[in-house]
């Protein structure tokens, strides 16, 4: 149903970092590249995209917006949401159960995108 999810960045060079080694943590490669944008995936399935906002305007985050990255167990959330907080991202929740059979971490990026690493069961 999701083809990609984009998110800005007003640091390219630095966000391509932080997202080659978080999104190598769970099986995704850059997909395609540009002067204005990186996307990394998997062989089937959504891509998520960093880039410079088309229109020109600086890159802000959207109130309310969050990407969830499906994970397949309890390790690997508690493992991507370690590397994204070691790669320099900020605790907006520990990884952790929240309800029944829901687990999930949340970070934000070096851009103060907020993501989810979840599993569910």
């Amino acid at each position: 149903m999701i083809g990609y999810v984009t998110l800005g960045s007003n640091d390219l060079p630095r966000a391509f970092a932080f997202y080659d080694a978080l999104m190598a943590e769970v099986g995704a490669t850059r997909s395609w590249e540009s002067e204005t944008g990186v996307s990394w995936g998997q062989k089937r399935g959504a891509s998520l995209a960093v880039m410079k906002p088309f229109n020109g305007e600086p890159a802000t985050v959207g109130n309310g917006v969050m990407v969830a990255l499906a994970m397949r167990s309890k390790e690997d959330v508690d493992r991507i949401y370690a590397r994204a907080i070691s790669l320099g991202a900020t605790d907006e929740g520990a990884a952790g159960p929240r309800g029944t059979g829901f687990y999930a971490g949340y970070f934000r990026d070096l851009d103060g995108n907020k993501l989810c690493v979840f599993v569910m069961g």
